[in-house]
């Protein structure tokens, strides 16, 4: 099935109080029974995530969030769940109820707040408009807003088409479809190597995102994906008869490759064109230099993305750990998250090493990035961190650094 990863897919979330009709007015935008509708405050209790096709907009995610007002202990992780989708929203759509009682508003105060601060394009939307009730302690708090508040009713359909139309007016111009990963560095007809390991971490009976994702551009360009295990790679360029324009491996059969293949062939890995996808390559490269300066018992952060079941030999929990100790002949202390739970105090860690975020979109991974800039944290990735250990970081960039001149 062609689908589009939803890494790939702009993100669009509702936010608003408890009943304001967040999740009626979902259901009205993608015309599916997609979130549960009840009089009952608080029924959204997590985040409700679809993939869709929205027209004109393209392949979206579509997000309900729970109550930004609601309370109690459960009420605040709650709003906590919500807040984490903000770090991933590229539109928001702020939800008021035509019928709130003249209160502070003090939660779409502090939404505003958070949203402006985050810089997301936002829409201002005004539900139940088919009652016909004018609220002026809301209009109050809009007339500061630069953005006009749109009246719709999730009930009779009215003004929904022209919500879409304006969902898609903010798309954002650098959509992640116009950058590429691989595309852009080899010419039709190329052949491209990728060596894949198959062992006790690989999927069973698929091959992983990043690796779907390169061998796509590799075919849409025209040239030639040629799969290979680490195994028989050397026989696979033995009997090619044309030079292969690109070498591309799992980074943690580096070293193996980087023997193998000749100098004269350039290498990289799935990791290292995730980091230049995302936007943070030179970032990595930096903080990749990091490794040569740390101290014994120093902090370290080890973040994945996605969350999966961890094999014996992770990459992440006890590759990268055990090559870093060698490489450093100290021990430092280690630190794992995946998922959202990525920690907002950072002020401890002496660096922050990040998988390839193949399932976190672009303003997400910026937000992290951001929050580690702003707290003067090194930050760099799996592939660039074992590069450098290996001591061929530069080789392994060379052809995106040539790329860019």
């Amino acid at each position: 099935m062609n689908t589009t990863p939803r890494a790939n897919r702009t993100h669009i979330s509702f936010f608003g109080r408890r009943n304001a009709g967040k999740s009626s007015l979902v259901n009205a935008v993608t015309g599916q029974a997609l979130a549960l509708v009840s009089e009952v405050k608080g029924t959204t209790t997590d985040p409700v995530y679809k993939a869709m096709e929205l027209l004109p907009l393209g392949p979206v995610v579509i997000i309900d969030t729970p109550g930004f007002d609601d309370e109690g202990e459960l009420g605040t992780m709650r709003v906590n769940k919500a807040k984490q989708v903000l770090d991933k929203t590229d539109i928001a759509i702020l939800v008021f109820d035509v019928e709130s009682q003249p209160d502070t508003l003090k939660a779409e105060k502090e939404l505003f707040e958070i949203i402006k601060s985050k810089n997301i394009p936002y829409l201002i939307v005004i539900n139940k408009c088919d009652l016909d009730i004018k609220n002026t302690k809301i209009n109050s708090l809009l007339t500061s807003e630069s953005v006009i508040p749109l009246s719709v009713s999730a009930k009779t359909g009215q003004n929904i088409d022209t919500l879409k139309e304006k969902i898609s007016e903010l798309t954002l111009k650098d959509t992640i479809s116009e950058k590429k990963l691989v595309s852009d560095l080899i010419s039709p007809l190329d052949f491209v190597v990728l060596v894949i390991p198959i062992d006790d971490a690989a999927p069973k009976g698929r091959l992983i995102l990043p690796q779907q994702q390169v061998i796509r551009e590799i075919i849409e360009i025209g040239a030639s994906a040629i799969t290979v295990r680490d195994t028989h790679l050397s026989q696979t360029l033995d009997k090619l008869e044309k030079k292969p324009a690109l070498v591309i491996t799992d980074s943690q059969v580096f070293a193996q490759v980087n023997k193998i293949v000749p100098l004269d062939i350039p290498l990289t890995s799935f990791s290292i064109l995730f980091a230049r996808y995302k936007g943070f390559l030179d970032i990595s490269v930096n903080g990749a230099l990091i490794l040569d300066t740390l101290n014994e018992g120093d902090k370290i952060l080890i973040c994945e993305g996605c969350t999966h079941h961890r094999q014996c030999d992770d990459i992440g929990t006890v590759k990268i750990p055990k090559m870093i100790k060698s490489h450093c002949s100290k021990d430092m202390n280690f630190t794992f998250c995946s998922g959202n739970d990525f920690p907002a105090d950072l002020s401890s860690y002496k660096l922050i090493i990040h998988c390839g975020a193949c399932m976190l979109n672009d303003r997400e991974m910026k937000n992290r990035i951001s929050l580690a800039e702003e707290q003067n944290i090194p930050f760099t990735n799996y592939g660039i961190t074992i590069a450098h250990i290996q001591g061929i970081l530069n080789r392994c960039i060379e052809i995106l650094v040539r790329n860019e001149e």
